[in-house]
């Protein structure tokens, strides 16, 4: 059985002057979920975020949170809590008088509030740090302070608007794994913003892509990889994106045909109709350089780059392709290689529509 829903969006719009910025969201988080919102800059992600905040009045549409109607309910009122990219602590309190802030302000009896902060501050391993103030802090320490100071008030819903931005690449992997090992701690209700698409596909149990006010595509991280509905989703889920060629389906309708007599047909292991104009995908990691039983095709590579555990090669027009090989490689700028691609990895979206068929 599903959980309950604890937050419900229904046919949300949000307009600043003329601007559609949100255009007839619906989205439903069931309790306990972790839920990211991704995609690229100005697709709507932290006006969504914001909005379920209270930060933003929206401006048509239902949001309810653990089923009370929030449509004009003032943010304090709301009972979620945000985490910020910039950490928004108060640089003249010690860590234990930021993460009370709240509590202080409700008039919490002093007793409650001392075992609250030992507890939490034990859950985010800050317990040694208390007396100090956040210019004695690192960037990953200030950012569990911040998560700290959330995790006190039991919010129904937590919401992070990108909070890892300001962090270096070792500290970003580090904390995203405390971050989801929090939330499964806590049993919390969670909504992460962020324009990183692998910080989506490792934290969240959901993921919603978002593409000018609009979301494009949701569902788990390896659905939305596996079954991408549109070009947009299939080139933002995936690191390196996808290669995308233009073809037009062969007179078997089995196949591909691309425009260049010396580039052989893929098959695509489905029936389409002959001569439709399409857009083929093929992810690199799908990519097989070497012998494939005659189906593959003979390009010569142009780079190699090596990062130990992985090659990555890009070859040479008249098909320029991003291909990721595990391991290291003996092959050079110019070298003939056969690369081919399975039918059951070869994606096609109408060259129109750029919808997946």
């Amino acid at each position: 059985m599903s959980a309950e829903p604890q937050i419900e969006l229904i046919g949300i719009d949000k307009y600043y002057g003329s601007f559609h910025a949100l255009k007839d969201i619906n989205l439903t988080i069931p309790k306990g979920q972790f839920v990211a919102l991704v995609g690229p800059s100005g697709c709507g992600k932290s006006t969504l975020l914001r909005s379920l905040a209270g930060l933003e009045n929206i401006s048509g549409g239902t949001m309810k949170i653990a089923g009370a109607l929030m449509n004009g309910v003032p943010p304090r009122k709301r009972d979620v809590a945000m985490v910020f990219q910039s950490y928004a602590l108060y640089p003249h309190m010690t860590v234990e008088q930021n993460l009370t802030y709240s509590l202080r302000l409700k008039g919490v009896p002093k007793e409650e509030m001392r075992r609250a902060t030992e507890e939490v501050a034990r859950t985010i391993g800050l317990d040694n740090l208390l007396h100090r103030y956040p210019r004695e802090l690192s960037g990953g320490q200030r950012q569990r302070v911040a998560m700290g100071r959330a995790i006190i008030r039991h919010p129904k819903a937590f919401l992070f608007d990108e909070p890892l931005s300001n962090l270096d690449a070792a500290l970003r992997v580090h904390m995203r794994k405390e971050i989801r090992a929090l939330h499964d701690r806590l049993g919390a209700t969670s909504v992460y913003v962020t324009h990183d698409q692998i910080e989506a596909m490792t934290m969240a149990d959901h993921v919603v892509v978002m593409r000018d006010g609009v979301i494009e595509q949701q569902g788990s991280p390896l659905d939305l990889y596996d079954r991408p509905a549109t070009r947009f989703v299939a080139g933002f889920i995936g690191s390196p994106a996808m290669n995308f060629i233009p073809a037009r389906i062969g007179p078997d309708g089995a196949s591909t045909v691309f425009d260049r007599p010396d580039i052989r047909s893929l098959p695509i292991g489905k029936k389409l109709d002959p001569g439709r104009e399409v857009i083929v995908g093929l992810r690199p990691e799908h990519i097989a350089v070497g012998a494939a039983d005659g189906a593959g095709m003979t390009l010569k590579v142009a780079v190699v780059e090596s990062t130990g555990s992985l090659t990555y090669l890009t070859t040479e027009e008249p098909l320029q392709l991003t291909i990721v090989m595990t391991g290291r490689t003996e092959l050079a700028p110019g070298d003939a290689v056969q690369v081919s691609v399975p039918s059951a990895h070869v994606h096609i979206f109408d060259a129109e529509t750029e919808r997946a068929l």
